[in-house]
């Protein structure tokens, strides 16, 4: 099982083509190129950290058929436009604002949002979060994993460190 980690997909979210300037034609089109990169590098055992804002304009039922139709075992960490259609489907392993785990014995904290502290970063423990879309400055040990900074699709932790973002 390899553990993944992703934010900022903004499924059916039209703003996010002209906010983010995504290079896709059209919502639909952005959505089907998400779940074809998901799917491309998330196999169904594997583990996937979704960091915040997963879909918007959305309802329930395509929520689920969304999910349904992505590979792996998914976690929400809830983020500033997650609604009822997101937050309410079963389908999510766990749902939480903020989460620490251990990936590679690396601990890791998980939010939808940068911190510029957090617990033990001193100590060699990461900040994974989404939220800015690849547009903020990180600080050492901090890395933003939404798909804008990350070619729209997944990534595992030895990705984020072989590239040395955010690495000292």
């Amino acid at each position: 099982m390899t553990v993944f980690f992703t934010a900022d997909t903004h499924f059916g979210h039209g703003g996010a083509l002209g906010l983010y300037r995504r290079p896709f034609p059209s919502v639909a089109a952005m959505d089907v190129a998400m779940v074809e990169r998901w799917n491309a590098v998330v196999r169904p055992e594997d583990e996937v950290w979704h960091l915040g804002d997963f879909a918007l304009n959305r309802t329930a039922p395509a929520v689920a058929a969304l999910l349904e139709g992505l590979h792996g075992r998914k976690h929400l960490i809830t983020g500033n436009n997650d609604g009822p259609a997101v937050t309410e489907q079963p389908a999510w392993a766990s749902l939480q604002p903020y989460a620490e785990i251990v990936v590679e014995d690396v601990p890791l904290v998980l939010c939808h949002y940068a911190f510029r502290t957090w617990r033990n970063m001193h100590k060699g423990w990461r900040n994974l979060h989404g939220h800015s879309h690849g547009r903020l400055k990180p600080m050492p040990r901090q890395t933003d994993v939404g798909v804008d900074a990350w070619d729209f699709r997944p990534v595992t932790l030895a990705e984020i460190l072989a590239t040395g973002s955010a690495g000292a």
